[in-house]
């Protein structure tokens, strides 16, 4: 006899024993995770999450994307399931926790129902996305991206690392270019579980968050190509000084952000110069930049205005600068009745809740734009993340998940 779905929770001791468990794909010295998309790691990750789903009942399926979908069977199999679930990759110093709190609680929730007997009437899957992150191959949120047709699946393909190993090529060296169609596999909505990446729920004492809109974002490439001189022997004012114009373009990117703060932020976070010596005015240097906001009108002004600065720095300095948009992702706003099924799990559960914008990306994001979707945050220490200090409590990750499970009920059909 199946237990009551109204007094249902998940196994926190199981939940927290997973999250620590896949830390070590990738751990490192410092208590955090390296594991690369598409990396050897990220191999050893997803074969222990293959085996895992299909401990649990599931039939596992991959696209031709390396994204994994894990189906739990529903009464009704004639409907599309409900997807959950997040990513397994981290930044190059990253945490334990973002995007496999996300995956593990997913994984967490189809256990508890296994454990209780429980059949909802949709079927469920649990989702696993490539690339997530960004930090191997650029943009972010690659595997999402190419389910919603977002950017081609070939383009994604030819996509390319920092020493020229392509995404189709990485798929190959894992065995994880699967024979599904991306794009093919349908949802009739999505919700995902996530640390907030931020100090807000922690700051307010508050153990959810029910994520309402996420950060429109745009991702530049810069090249700055000045003069290599020499650095005693060439006046200041005849110098073409590649660093002192990125220098500028820093500033400039922290002062648009300001001018439009609370609601933008922006910053440049790579820069490489190239031939680097003690004595040597820098000469080409390449940058990454980006700007994010949950307004579609600030996007458009930093974008226009960010362009105009740096045409006049590259004309003041005499230096040459190219400055291309390689991804733009508008706001997302999420479906009222997920986010309100979320709202009213939490309630159901007596655990205080606040509606809140997500900072950063999530594959939620593009999910948004094809199916009803919405994400759950729980609180994050210092609002720390995309570090190896990140640190969550497991009393926060089993309230999460405990909410997913419930939402999960009932929008799939399977309370009491």
């Amino acid at each position: 006899m199946s237990a009551p779905a109204s007094n249902l929770t998940i196994d926190a001791d199981r939940l927290w024993s997973t999250i620590i468990e896949t830390a070590h794909f990738g751990g490192t010295e410092k208590g955090g995770v390296r594991r690369l998309t598409l990396s050897e790691e990220d191999r050893q990750v997803r074969d222990w999450f293959r085996a895992a789903c299909e401990a649990a009942g599931c039939t596992v399926s991959v696209d031709g994307l390396g994204n994994m979908f894990a189906l739990r069977p529903g009464k009704d199999m004639t409907k599309p399931p409900l997807g959950i679930g997040s990513h397994l990759d981290t930044q190059p110093t990253g945490g334990k926790f973002d995007g496999i709190l996300g995956v593990m609680a997913a994984l967490e929730v189809v256990r508890t129902l296994n454990d209780a007997g429980i059949e909802t009437e949709a079927p469920i899957c649990v989702c696993n996305w490539t690339n997530e992150e960004g930090s191997r191959f650029a943009p972010a949120m690659m595997g999402s991206a190419g389910y919603v047709a977002d950017l081609p699946v070939s383009d994604i393909l030819a996509r390319t690392d920092a020493e020229g190993i392509s995404v189709g090529a990485a798929l190959d060296a894992i065995g994880y270019r699967g024979t599904e169609e991306v794009g093919a596999r349908k949802f009739s909505g999505f919700l995902e579980l996530h640390i907030e990446q931020g100090p807000i729920l922690e700051a307010e004492g508050l153990p959810i968050g029910v994520v309402e809109h996420g950060q429109g974002i745009i991702w530049y490439d810069g090249r700055i190509s000045g003069f290599e001189s020499h650095t005693g022997s060439t006046p200041m004012h005849l110098r073409k000084d590649a660093l002192a114009a990125l220098s500028e373009i820093v500033l400039a990117i922290e002062a648009l952000a300001k001018a439009h703060g609370p609601n933008a932020v922006g910053s440049v976070g790579e820069a490489v110069i190239a031939r680097p010596s003690r004595n040597v005015i820098p000469g080409e240097i390449a940058f990454s930049g980006e700007f994010r906001t949950p307004d579609a009108a600030i996007l458009d002004a930093l974008d226009k205005a960010l362009q105009t600065q740096v045409k006049e720095i590259a004309a003041r300095r005499r230096v040459d600068i190219r400055l291309d948009t390689i991804w733009r992702k508008e706001p997302t706003h999420f479906d009222p009745a997920m986010t309100g099924a979320i709202a009213a799990a939490a309630d159901r559960l007596g655990l205080p809740h606040r509606p809140i914008v997500s900072g950063a990306g999530h594959d939620s994001f593009h999910l948004a734009t094809v199916v009803p979707t919405a994400m759950i945050f729980v609180p994050c220490k210092d609002g720390v993340s995309h570090n190896e200090l990140e640190s969550a409590k497991p009393e926060e990750c089993a309230a999460g998940a405990n909410v997913l499970l419930h939402a999960v009920l009932a929008v799939a059909g399977g309370g009491a």
